[in-house]
């Protein structure tokens, strides 16, 4: 037996004691092999659970925490804008109708001001056009007048030229006549 168990010893290694092939798949190193993958997975689940996830819960909360807070804090300042636009086309509206206030009052005394200049306008017109009725009457019965005057005048010289003489009452009464029609 103790050349079988020098035998399978010497299976994995060599004469100068070297292993040959891969040490890891040599069935007599397995059981010294598993205990140590056993004791190195426990202290790294202990290192990872007592120290590294802690951390990693903490900066993951942090982080949480922040997010919500800036969402809240979104969330408020989207708040504010639309309160602040609402006021600002409240605002605008106001000026809005103030401005369509004062161009509809400055409208009514300009229309004011038009009709009182329009009436000044029509009664000046009335009265230049009836003293120009009274111009226009008064220069036709003078030119009626001179139309006399300038028909009896002539009418006495061509009886004059032909060598008769003028009876000045004939020829008004002629003048008249044919005036009148």
């Amino acid at each position: 037996m103790a050349t079988e168990t020098k035998e399978s010893a010497s299976a994995c290694v060599d004469s100068f004691g070297s292993a040959i092939g891969m040490p890891q798949l040599c069935g007599e190193w397995m059981g010294n092999q598993i205990f140590w993958l056993v004791v190195t997975l426990v202290v790294i689940y202990l290192i990872l659970s007592r120290v590294a996830l802690p951390r990693i819960g903490a900066v993951l909360a942090e982080r949480q925490g922040t997010i919500t807070n800036d969402i809240a804090a979104a969330e408020d300042l989207k708040a504010k804008a639309v309160e602040a636009e609402e006021a600002y086309n409240r605002a605008l509206a106001e000026a809005r109708a103030e401005a369509q206030r004062i161009a509809a009052e400055a409208r009514a005394e300009i229309q004011a001001d038009v009709d009182v200049a329009i009436a000044k306008a029509d009664e000046e017109i009335a009265e230049k056009a009836s003293e120009s009725e009274k111009a226009i009457a008064d220069i036709r019965a003078g030119a009626l007048e001179s139309i006399k005057t300038v028909a009896s005048d002539t009418a006495a010289e061509l009886v004059n030229a032909l060598g008769g003489k003028a009876d000045e009452t004939a020829l008004t009464g002629a003048v008249a006549n044919r005036v009148k029609g």
